[in-house]
């Protein structure tokens, strides 16, 4: 395990459109709670921390884990957004000053090896902030990633407020970072909420470190499929079946 690497797991959503007042990560996929996998990739990545944050209805989320010492839990009392969601984690972080990933429970078939690209492209760019990115076929509703004329990261741009020109960009960002978690905790004292949704992003803190002058870089670590996360039953029984088809292949190597 890497003593400098720790990863915070987002699972205090509802998961209102899964027709279920079940939290979302509850529910299985492969015969098992989604969050599990999450979890699982995770450590296999060399995390030496994981910590879920949890909210709705969290003894379920809680109980999955029952026994299972490397896990640890905190609690989002109110739903505040992402950016709220990790700095709940702050105070169980306190002292530590290596690197952290973010990324959320409702992706079970993100990899290990994705993982640890990502963190590997972080340390040797020295960023402040590295997003894992993906290109895929139908990248509507994702945000896109903007690069400059040398292909260095520039910025996200959310799908409804993409120009045409933008739209047709097939690189996004499926909301898996590394950061340094002592200038992630600072980023994220000054994100602002959101207008519109009440909400705190964690979206905002690569804009806010960049104004700092802290490098931000992204990494093309994922794949299509892993970039995939469930809001419906019908994604869920998309990446049970993708999820199954990886499990078969790699017994039967």
């Amino acid at each position: 395990m890497d003593s400098s690497l720790v990863a915070i797991i987002l699972a205090a959503g509802k998961g209102t459109r899964m027709a279920s007042d079940l939290p979302k990560v509850v529910h299985a996929v492969a015969d098992a709670p989604m969050v599990s996998w999450v979890a699982k990739a995770c450590r296999d990545a060399g995390c030496s921390r994981v910590i879920l944050v949890v909210g709705h209805r969290q003894e379920l989320v809680r109980e999955i884990f029952d026994g299972d010492d490397s896990i640890e839990f905190v609690t989002q009392d109110e739903q505040l957004g992402t950016g709220h969601a990790v700095q709940c984690v702050e105070a169980a972080l306190k002292g530590f000053d290596g690197d952290v990933i973010v990324l959320a429970g409702d992706g079970p078939l993100v990899r290990p090896e994705a993982l640890k690209s990502l963190v590997e492209h972080h340390r040797r760019a020295k960023a402040s902030a590295t997003l894992a990115t993906a290109v895929v076929d139908e990248p509507a509703g994702y945000g896109r990633i903007l690069r400059d004329s040398d292909g260095a990261f520039s910025g996200i741009v959310e799908h409804k407020e993409a120009t045409d020109a933008q739209r047709s960009i097939n690189e996004i960002n499926p909301s898996v970072y590394c950061f340094k978690a002592d200038e992630m905790f600072t980023a994220l004292s000054n994100v602002k909420r959101s207008g519109a949704s009440g909400e705190y992003y964690l979206t905002d803190v690569p804009a806010l470190l960049a104004a700092e002058g802290k490098h931000i870089d992204a990494v093309n670590s994922l794949d299509a499929d892993e970039a995939l996360s469930i809001n419906t039953p019908e994604q869920l029984q998309v990446v049970d079946g993708i999820l199954r088809s990886r499990l078969s292949l790699a017994s039967n190597r």
